[in-house]
């Protein structure tokens, strides 16, 4: 088992590794021209936030000093959603990477200024004709061709001249001007000079150009460009993923929003019309989220002036010594008919005999595995299933077994897994929380392979199941696509 786990813990660390080299590959190597600063900089960033962010999850599950959990939580966490986000940019932009160049490669193509007139091409000249072939003019005639002059006489071939008269001096003809002097023509144009043709220049020959005239270079033209790409594509990719995660993080830390739902239950009678629960899930007070965070839910759910309070699950990341006065503030929690608590898988990481303890001197009433009478309904909680892992999972027996299934029944139970056993006992409507709605998109795909319902108000056979999005959040302190809640359900009588 000790082996297989190892294993498994290898793995992880493989692919997160590979994967933070896949986006550093991206938005550090690919926008820096080689080794300096920048890249120093941003090599790092992508060392140094991988190592907090596992960092931070080994702490909190360690138990490690509560001082040590919060200063590396806040980083560890944040990076965690960032380092999403930035590899769900990257990914999108190589969609987008070859239809990019593309379009810089038409736009740098020979032939593709905005006149239409091919002006890049080594060959041509603005009015079409070729300056920089060797051997011709500004009109197309050949200058630098052995043997022919400006108007097609042959004044270079040894036995010709341009009447027909023989040559008794060698390079002149019979006006006297010089023809094989490399210095003159007759039109003033060099005829064998070979660095100049027309205000061309014949490429190869050396010194051929004069000093400070600039060569063209090809070469460093598609590395030029596809460095373009890479920083247009990194830059939105990193803005994207900032402006996402501190948007999602301020979600989070303003408080949750009330939603309200009706469902109606055909078993509740007409006096209970209207009646109120609030619902509370996934709070998660822990290293990011204090006592402030607890004062906000608190104030937020005895805002709705609810008739009760039910708290399904996952209050705390942390045990009650460290997160004891964090807590304090849901002893202000009040309704008419009470608050009420069961637990999630996360107190069973935190001390969850203790913390049922703690949330009963606040002033909660913890249903563990058990049931109370109210006046329109029965009301009935069980433990999480990672109770199980201390030999206290939940017991649907113990808690519905001998009921009366005339009256309408409400269940808590953290995660929506459980509504398979509601059904089979006659539940009329079961509470959770557990899955954060996802929380972090695309999480909520993740989230509805794991459980039946992610979100929201869903129906199995007579038993409906409402699931919470959560008033918090675990590990980074973000939401994205699954805002925090705290629901307000209103049972509503359909019989007469």
């Amino acid at each position: 088992m000790v082996i297989v786990f190892v294993l498994v813990a290898l793995a992880v660390l493989a692919a997160v590794a590979g994967l933070h080299w896949y986006v550093w590959r991206r938005l550090v190597r690919d926008t820096t021209r080689g080794p300096g600063p920048a890249r120093r900089a941003g090599t790092a960033l992508f060392v140094t936030g991988p190592l907090l962010m596992i960092a931070a999850l080994v702490a909190e599950r360690t138990g490690a000093p509560f001082p040590l959990q919060r200063t590396l939580s806040w980083p560890g966490f944040l990076w965690m959603a960032l380092a999403l986000y930035l590899l769900l940019g990257v990914m999108a932009g190589e969609v987008i990477r070859p239809l990019l160049r593309r379009a810089l490669d038409h736009r740098s193509r020979p032939g593709a200024n905005p006149s239409g007139s091919p002006l890049d091409h080594p060959s041509d000249s603005p009015v079409g004709a070729p300056l920089d072939r060797p051997g011709e003019n500004s009109v197309g005639a050949p200058l630098d061709r052995p043997g022919e002059n400006p108007v097609g006489s042959p004044l270079d071939h040894p036995s010709d001249s341009p009447v027909g008269a023989p040559l008794d001096h060698p390079g002149e003809n019979s006006v006297g001007s010089s023809v094989d002097r490399p210095s003159r023509s007759p039109v003033g144009s060099p005829l064998g000079r070979p660095s100049r043709v027309a205000g061309g220049h014949r490429p190869g020959v050396q010194g051929a150009e004069p000093p400070g005239t600039p060569t063209a270079a090809p070469a460093a033209q598609e590395p030029t460009r596809r460095l373009v790409v890479s920083r247009l594509l990194a830059g939105a990719a990193a803005s994207a993923a900032v402006a996402t995660v501190g948007h999602g993080t301020y979600g989070v830390l303003r408080g949750p929003r009330v939603k309200r739902v009706t469902v109606p239950l055909a078993k509740l009678p007409r006096a209970a019309h209207g009646f109120r629960i609030a619902v509370v899930s996934d709070i998660h007070l822990g290293p990011v989220l204090g006592r402030g965070f607890a004062q906000r839910v608190v104030d937020t759910v005895n805002a709705t002036r609810p008739d009760l309070i039910a708290v399904v699950g996952d209050l705390v990341d942390g045990s009650v010594k460290d997160l004891g006065p964090a807590a304090a503030p849901f002893a202000q929690l009040h309704a008419r008919h009470g608050a009420y608590f069961v637990t999630g898988n996360h107190e069973y990481f935190s001390g969850a005999e203790q913390w049922v303890e703690e949330v009963r001197h606040l002033g909660l009433h913890p249903l563990q595995n058990a049931r109370t009478e109210l006046p329109f309904f029965d009301l009935a909680g069980v433990n999480d299933v990672q109770g199980e892992s201390e030999g206290q999972g939940p017991d649907f027996g113990r808690a519905l077994g001998d009921r009366d299934r005339a009256r309408a029944c409400v269940l808590l139970a953290h995660q929506p897994v459980q509504i398979h056993e509601a059904v089979r006992y006659g539940v009329d409507l079961q509470l959770s929380g557990h899955t954060h709605g996802g929380q972090l998109w695309p999480g909520n795909l993740l989230a509805a392979a794991a459980n039946p319902t992610v979100a929201g108000l869903d129906r199995y056979g007579d038993t409906q199941l409402y699931v919470s999005r959560g008033a918090g959040a675990w590990g980074p302190p973000t939401r994205v696509g699954a805002p925090s809640d705290v629901t307000v359900i209103e049972l509503a009588a359909t019989r007469a």
